[in-house]
């Protein structure tokens, strides 16, 4: 019981401040005889933090029986792109620049201990949005990550 509340909590904390995907759609890439296929799901979120820009996430999710239950841990295969989608509004703290390195989303890849992140970094000098999408765990992350960039301009 004490390991369900930890883990519940830890979930918690995890999901805090950080923005929520919308599925957009996903392809089947394996064919599993038991539980949900292989497949890779595209979703979308809006950056918490700036108005009108919004970042599309492909990633591997895995399915079987373990995928299915909740149990199997995704592969760190991702890609990212984030487009301005409106007149972009950057909050004060970035234009600060104090929200250097700044953690924007976050989902949960394995039962536990492993995640896919994208963490929002200011280029005050460009005047651009830098997204970086990376898989980490507790023991050892994953050298693979994509990354995306949204100029900061008018809106016409």
């Amino acid at each position: 019981m004490k390991c369900k509340v930890m883990v519940s909590l830890l979930s918690l904390l995890l999901a805090a401040g950080a923005a929520r995907a919308e599925q957009i759609g996903s392809v089947d890439t394996v064919f599993k005889m038991f539980g949900p296929d292989h497949k890779i799901v595209v979703e979308a979120f809006d950056d918490p933090d700036v108005k009108n820009v919004t970042c599309y996430i492909s990633r591997a999710k895995t399915g079987g029986i373990k995928g299915g239950l909740g149990l199997a841990e995704d592969t760190a295969d991702a890609a990212i792109s984030c487009q301005q989608v409106g007149p972009v509004e950057v909050s004060e703290k970035i234009a600060a620049g104090k929200a250097e390195g700044e953690v924007v989303f976050r989902k949960r890849t394995s039962l536990v201990f492993k995640k896919l992140q994208v963490v929002r970094f200011y280029d005050k000098q460009r005047h651009t949005l830098v997204y970086l999408s990376y898989s980490d765990k507790i023991v050892d992350g994953s050298p693979k990550n994509a990354l995306s960039a949204v100029p900061i301009m008018p809106w016409k």
